[in-house]
């Protein structure tokens, strides 16, 4: 877990799930992407991650029009801007602040990115597929 450090604690059960207290402090050295402990914590029901894109965006190796099986998907911008293009809503473009439900198995592709871009995103399970459709 580059650029993570996680503490975790007394385990509660929620909900028919066992989770666990877990706290995440990102480093920035040599961080890309980083697990917040929450797929751990929750056995499972919970992925949290912050991702931050490579620079410099390279549209065609990213917009590669794919979906997620997913129950649940949020992003929050936390740093730049990412522009992606949904099925039914067009491209969007997305800056610091903004955030996202994106619906389970919405087809959608990256177009391009800031070289700063950074976020945070919350899907559940924590175990999904990505599936590729180009």
């Amino acid at each position: 877990m580059d650029g993570i450090n996680q503490m975790t604690g007394a385990t509660r059960t929620t909900a028919g799930q066992a989770q666990t207290f877990t706290v995440s402090h990102s480093r920035d050295e040599e961080f890309k992407s980083g697990d917040l402990g929450m797929d751990a914590a929750t056995n499972g029901l919970v992925q949290g991650h912050v991702i931050r894109f490579v620079p410099p965006c390279r549209p065609e190796e990213v917009s590669k029009l794919h979906f997620h099986d997913v129950d649940f998907q949020m992003v929050y911008v936390l740093k730049g801007w990412i522009k992606t293009s949904f099925e039914g809503q067009g491209a969007i473009t997305m800056k610091a602040g903004s955030c996202w439900l994106q619906p389970s198995r919405i087809p959608h592709e990256v177009l391009d990115y800031s070289d700063d871009c950074e976020v945070l995103e919350i899907a559940m399970p924590a175990d999904f597929d990505t599936v590729t459709l180009e």
